[in-house]
């Protein structure tokens, strides 16, 4: 579904064609939007499992199993195993994360992070609360903020930090927090994290300034990029993917939820309440919004929802209207899936399908638009060319596809040079080939009089892959040697 998943899978299956674990590149240029556990992870699922769409998923997919888990057994050891059954299935029946599960970005492999983190932190300070050991979940909670950072940046370990320090400070356990501040820990978290940083600086000078400053500072204060939303929104859409089982929240501001007889029950509430506030809020502050950067907040949400479930269960009619209320949220999952799958005019699969049959020397060209799956799909080797407007796009502040190939340009001017062609060049290039594949809008002929005389390969969505030799000279007015 473009553009994310294009964009991600595309990346994961160009480290894998290319054989470079170490730089994410889009088109061949590095791209540094985020870093590379997703790549890493759906790159080696397809090496090791084939080049399919469920490979591509890989990274969400771990994402969605360890926040899942993490909730789970959490739950089991402190709060009881029908807790945490009730947690699960809840979670597995929301829209959202059930989605997210099985969609192609960072955003539910990084939720997965930062979950694991946070509850195995707060697992760590019950157990040395109750004078057992922790040792170990303390190493494993530095480790799991690590494969956060490595996962989408700084919110790796910023967002699980903020939470537990918030609940010591509420629960004031100034000793707890003392504890979780560990030497050997912090040279883990740095052993895990840092070395790619630390190569990509080394192999690109300024890609610290670009990542750090430009990518999260710059994103997260600025006004100037996609998907502006009012502060609302985030808490809004929360409670629309969490219905019908939100309902079973309309306790929660009881103060008597928040006091049980059962210290511990009432601590990992707090938890959960604090998780989800500190996450709607810190992503509320931005006006830049899209809808998967909350799911973070989503296995806490169904714990609270699975846990007030539970405080109402006096009768058979609400044991009933819980059984209805999983069910339907996970109905409602099933069905935006299923059209989806059936509806698939956000993706170029038949076009890319149909480009299979390039040969390894026949170059692609993509004109006035960079269609992000197109390279998965056809398991292309090596970079297309994009002809654009370069000079016009250069002065636009929108986050898009044009943005990110001229960001990832200026980290390797020379192949930059080489495939983001101006419009006015794409003919003299074409002349070169023997043979080139051309993918543009069926309106292209406007800016392209010579695909009037190109072979229409295949038509997908209103956009055309055409076949063309630069022996037809009266189409592309090519200067044939010896001619005057």
């Amino acid at each position: 579904m473009l553009p994310d998943e294009g964009r991600y899978a595309t990346v994961a299956w160009e480290m894998l064609a290319t054989g470079d674990w170490l730089t994410p590149t889009l088109n061949g240029l590095p791209f540094f939007h985020k870093p590379p556990l997703f790549y890493w992870i759906s790159g080696a699922a397809m090496a090791l499992t084939g080049h399919t769409a469920l490979a591509a998923r890989a990274g969400s997919l771990v994402g969605a199993i360890l926040g899942a888990f993490a909730l789970y057994l959490f739950t089991v050891r402190w709060c009881g195993p029908v807790r945490a059954r009730r947690a699960l299935l809840v979670l597995l029946a929301q829209p959202l994360f059930f989605l997210g599960a099985q969609f192609a970005n960072l955003d539910t492999l990084v939720a997965g992070c930062i979950t694991a983190t946070i509850l195995c932190l707060a697992h760590t300070v019950l157990c040395f609360e109750s004078q057992q050991d922790y040792s170990k979940t303390l190493l494993l909670s530095y480790l799991l903020a690590a494969l956060g950072v490595l996962a989408k940046g700084l919110i790796g370990f910023v967002l699980p930090a903020m939470v537990i320090l918030l609940w010591l400070v509420l629960r004031r356990r100034w000793r707890s927090l003392w504890m979780l501040i560990s030497l050997p820990g912090l040279l883990l978290f740095l052993m895990v994290a840092a070395p790619w940083f630390v190569v990509m600086q080394q192999r690109f000078d300024g890609f610290l300034h670009y990542f750090f400053i430009v990518q999260h500072f710059q994103r997260f204060a600025a006004g100037g990029f996609n998907n502006v939303e009012p502060f609302w929104f985030y808490p809004a859409a929360l409670a629309v993917c969490s219905l019908p089982c939100l309902l079973w929240i309309k306790k929660l501001p009881a103060s008597s939820y928040w006091r049980s007889a059962d210290q511990v029950l009432t601590d990992v509430r707090l938890l959960m309440g604090l998780t989800v506030i500190c996450i709607v809020l810190f992503f509320s502050l931005p006006q830049s919004k899209l809808i998967g950067y909350i799911m973070p907040a989503v296995p806490a949400l169904s714990w609270l929802m699975a846990d007030l479930s539970l405080e109402l269960m006096g009768s058979e009619r609400a044991r009933r209207w819980w059984r209805i209320s999983v069910l339907c949220s996970a109905f409602m999952a099933l069905v935006v899936v299923g059209a989806l799958t059936v509806n698939q005019k956000y993706s170029a699969r038949s076009l890319g399908l149909a480009l299979q049959q390039v040969r390894q020397n026949e170059p692609v060209y993509m004109l006035k638009e960079y269609v992000y799956d197109l390279p998965f799909y056809a398991q292309l080797k090596r970079p297309v060319k994009v002809a654009d407007e370069w000079q016009k796009a250069r002065q636009s502040h929108r986050d898009n596809w044009r943005t990110e190939l001229l960001d990832a340009a200026a980290f390797n001017p020379v192949l930059a040079q080489a495939t983001l062609l101006p419009v006015d060049a794409v003919r003299a290039s074409l002349c070169q080939d023997s043979v080139a594949w051309l993918v543009g809008r069926s309106d292209a002929e406007k800016d392209f009089p010579f695909l009037a005389q190109a072979e229409q390969v295949a038509v997908s969505h209103g956009q055309v892959l055409w076949r063309i030799s630069a022996q037809k000279t009266e189409a592309l007015e090519c200067k044939v040697a010896g001619s005057h």
